[in-house]
């Protein structure tokens, strides 16, 4: 019954459709209905299928250091540079769209990706979602533009002003505070981590940016102790996760490497390595899931 129980943890997690669901694993609904409603057992083949999609969307903890190095050298196998992104539109229409779309549903956007198209590369106004989320996704791509024509300049730096300057833009006309450190006590919900106390706000930042430029690590292994340490901080009263993940696209095209794009289907996954990391001192999955995510755009790009 265990098969059945991955295909129900499945379709909680990523928000699939039963359809969807069928597709990714190449069966037909009528097969996936028959599992799901224990009329019939998938073979040996097709349970494994169903075991690696479910750790996929739902996250596993337990990566061996051959899997992690594996991953680490497919993801660091292509080279991308700021300036060739920015000089093909077909490459940067795509990551616009993706990367504003996958990003905004995370954090609880009901826009599809078709009404993301729809907004930022039509400029149209759609009755059917809220000003707010079309504000997000238009928000998100225009700083998005901005980082990528900064970064066209070798001497561009990560620092606290670029941090708050990518939350003002992001969250302009979303919340009064934009660009500015909250003042106030958060929590996240669901979530086992305690973030910081905002009185220690500007030190952690400080000491935080600090850390990255002083330490001499492999990138990927720099941007997932930086991810996990900035969400930790949780600076902002809002928009952490998105400014997170474009810090995230900064620090991967600084050393000329395609930027993660992080899937919302796999955003239980996403979380589940971020409180590893930040409650267990468990760093590897949320690497391993890094690395996945920047082989993911290297294909979404055709890099």
């Amino acid at each position: 019954m265990k098969y059945i129980e991955y295909l129900n943890s499945i379709l909680n997690a990523s928000k699939w459709s039963q359809e969807r669901l069928a597709k990714e694993l190449d069966v037909s609904f009528v097969t996936l209905n028959s599992w799901i409603n224990n009329k019939s057992t998938p073979r040996l083949k097709a349970q494994a299928r169903i075991e690696e999609l479910y750790f996929s969307i739902t996250g596993n903890l337990d990566i061996s250091t051959e899997d992690l190095y594996s991953i680490f050298k497919k993801a660091t196998a292509i080279n991308v540079t700021a300036k060739k992104i920015i000089t093909n539109k077909d490459i940067l229409d795509k990551l616009s769209l993706y990367l504003t779309y996958n990003t905004n549903t995370i954090e609880g956007s009901t826009m599809t990706l078709a009404d993301v198209n729809d907004v930022i590369f039509d400029n149209k106004v759609l009755s059917n979602r809220t000003a707010i989320e079309q504000l997000e996704a238009k928000n998100h791509q225009s700083v998005l533009l901005w980082i990528i024509d900064q970064l066209t300049n070798n001497k561009f730096e990560l620092d606290i002003e670029i941090i708050k300057s990518i939350h003002l833009r992001l969250m302009n006309g979303i919340v009064s505070d934009a660009g500015v450190y909250r003042n106030h006590t958060v929590r996240i919900q669901g979530s086992r981590t305690t973030v910081a106390n905002y009185l220690k706000i500007p030190d952690l930042m400080d000491d935080l940016v600090l850390d990255v430029k002083n330490k001499k690590l492999d990138t990927i292994v720099n941007m997932t102790n930086f991810h996990s340490k900035f969400e930790k901080i949780h600076p902002f009263s809002d928009g952490n996760g998105r400014t997170g993940r474009l810090i995230l696209l900064i620090m991967a095209l600084k050393s000329n490497l395609v930027p993660p794009i992080i899937l919302k289907e796999k955003k239980y996954a996403y979380y589940k390595y971020l409180e590893a990391a930040q409650m267990d001192d468990n760093i590897i999955p949320l690497q391993y899931f890094i690395a996945s995510s920047i082989i993911y755009t290297q294909e979404l790009l055709g890099l």
